[in-house]
């Protein structure tokens, strides 16, 4: 058996008792598989998967146990990956990814921080959440008040292909050029080339110290999309609805590029809060980009959009096909913007206090064939709601794709039946359809089976 162990180097040096019984396996806490699990995945970093059920069967014998000595504390690692190792020492980076992970979860389920001991009420729910994101981003040390904009939000797909990824790649050098920071779900693919390239922009205007690699994940996605070697600041948010707000309260301009499920339900997040007549005058830019290979993509998504949300949807992101020069220039535009709107109503660089959010798209949406089937998926409804309920559908897509609570409620129970108005339904599966064609859904298998069946 194989024992690693590694001590921290900041504030983390610390526990109390009740913190370091919650997660340890050997005083059998109530968060121990919760941290066990998110911390394999930190170990997996850069090992490519998208499937949660087989990370965590593959390292069975692999425990984690959080000591309380002398020195303050020290995490001990039994049977770590292998890929985690050089000359038999845990990988720097992947160290401090275990620390951030341990950080998180304290500091999100233990009852005296201020987050987990607050009484909730309607009148306070949505202040409480945007609250409780800023306290986990400051902790984290993500919030930095004396910067100015600069960060670019980056969603798209893990199964992607080389010439997607270099094109992610080549906007993410132009932003790196720039000395634009890039925030993304920190998994494969999508999420790793624009950090990969912004390294070298950063690393080529000698400015690589301050480059900003920001990774934010959620406990149900961490295992199935493990932590790329290129993050430097890991964040585990507690929910996907928490996750996506991170998103947008931190960054300050969004680029899409080619996806499948999980990158339309974030689009859909996006268009639903942009819609809210609350956020009309709230500049939030918006991006969808990729290279000639991607055209047919985003023509489906596009046409999906029109037909969903109306024909004016477009007005409210641009889309820029095979040109990172552009791209790169756009943000820096956008972040220009941002900046001007914030001073002007006097809002914070580094939190968007002032977007208003949805409850819909704050409220976290429980995945099960009962609420996968109760879905509103029709027109007569306000559009950013139809953007919210279609969010909700395409989040059960991918729970029952790659998280493995959704894989075991597919497992036992079928497919989710998604209802609907027939004209919706049609899109959904023809947009649905277009990503399996394009081997947009998962890596892991060659021959996809629908976790979902679509019913008018």
């Amino acid at each position: 058996m194989g024992v690693k162990a590694i001590w921290p180097t900041n504030s983390l040096a610390l526990l109390t008792q009740h913190e370091a019984d919650i997660i340890s396996h050997s005083s059998q806490g109530e968060l121990y598989e919760l941290y066990r699990n998110c911390s394999l995945a930190v170990l997996n970093s850069g090992n490519i998967t998208d499937n949660s059920k087989d990370l965590l069967e593959n390292y069975k014998n692999f425990e984690i146990n959080v000591v309380r000595n002398e020195r303050g504390l020290k995490i001990e690692l039994i049977n770590p990956p292998s890929s985690s190792l050089v000359n038999d020492e845990i990988i720097q980076s992947i160290q401090n990814h275990l620390f951030a992970v341990l950080r998180d979860i304290v500091q999100i389920n233990t009852p005296h921080n201020g987050i987990a001991n607050i009484q909730i009420t309607p009148e306070n729910m949505q202040e409480h959440i945007t609250n409780v994101i800023f306290e986990i981003l400051r902790n984290a040390k993500a919030l930095r008040a004396s910067s100015k904009p600069n960060i670019a939000v980056c969603w798209g797909g893990h199964s992607i292909s080389q010439s997607e990824y270099q094109y992610a790649y080549d906007v993410g050098h132009e932003l790196g050029l720039r000395g634009i920071d890039i925030c993304t779900g920190c998994g494969p693919g999508i999420m790793e080339a624009p950090m990969h390239g912004s390294v070298i922009g950063h690393i080529q205007q000698n400015v690589d110290k301050s480059c900003r690699r920001i990774g934010l994940t959620e406990p149900s996605i961490i295992a199935a999309e493990p932590p790329n070697s290129m993050v430097s600041e890991l964040i585990i948010m507690p929910d996907i609805e928490k996750r996506l707000e991170a998103f947008v309260r931190l960054g300050h301009t969004i680029i899409v590029f080619p996806g499948g499920p999980g990158t339309a339900e974030e689009l859909l997040y996006i268009l639903g809060i942009k819609l809210y007549s609350q956020n009309r005058h709230m500049p939030l830019p918006l991006i969808l980009t990729g290279n000639k290979d991607s055209i047919a993509y985003f023509e489906a998504l596009d046409q999906f959009l029109k037909a969903t949300l109306g024909q004016d949807i477009d007005r409210l992101y641009d889309i820029i096909i095979d040109d990172p020069k552009k791209v790169a220039n756009h943000v820096q535009a956008s972040l220009e913007t941002v900046h001007d709107h914030r001073t002007l109503i006097h809002d914070s660089y580094c939190y968007n206090w002032s977007l208003k959010i949805p409850t819909m798209l704050q409220v976290p949406f429980r995945v099960s064939h009962e609420n996968m089937a109760k879905l509103s998926l029709h027109k007569n409804q306000e559009p950013y709601l139809l953007a919210a309920n279609l969010r909700q559908a395409f989040s059960g897509i991918v729970a029952g794709n790659v998280k493995d609570f959704g894989i075991k409620l597919v497992q036992e129970h079928g497919p989710f039946t998604i209802h609907g108005d027939k004209e919706i339904i049609d899109l959904m599966q023809k947009l649905l359809d277009s990503f399996i064609e394009q081997g947009r859904i998962l890596l892991s298998t060659k021959e996809y089976i629908p976790c979902y069946k679509l019913e008018p």
